[in-house]
């Protein structure tokens, strides 16, 4: 279900749409807000200016993230496969073991 949201981002006032409760939609527009008074400040620019690089911070961060997350997947995807050639070496071992037990060639 859609959530209308009214936030305030950089002492302007925003009706956001979305999935997500109020309260995330809260934090969302808290973080941004942050952003940009971080970016007037360190770099004196103004509040238009101060969004759009923020706005570029905030997406270098999210591709990051999303690079991150693309390594582990791959990690994890190799460790499983890994996982399944063992067992399977196991397995395969454990009969052989079984069949030496019981005197079977």
């Amino acid at each position: 279900m859609k959530n209308k949201v009214t936030v305030n981002i950089a002492h302007r006032e925003f009706t956001l749409i979305s999935d997500e409760g109020e309260a995330y939609v809260q934090k969302v527009a808290s973080y941004v807000t942050s952003q940009i008074d971080e970016t007037m400040q360190a770099a004196g620019v103004s509040a238009m200016d101060a969004a759009v690089l923020a706005a570029a911070n905030i997406t270098d961060s999210y591709f990051q993230e999303m690079e991150a997350t693309e390594r582990l997947r791959r990690q994890l995807k190799e460790a499983l496969d890994e996982s399944a050639q063992i067992k399977s070496e196991l397995s395969e071992a454990k009969r052989e073991i079984f069949r030496l037990s019981s005197g079977k060639k």
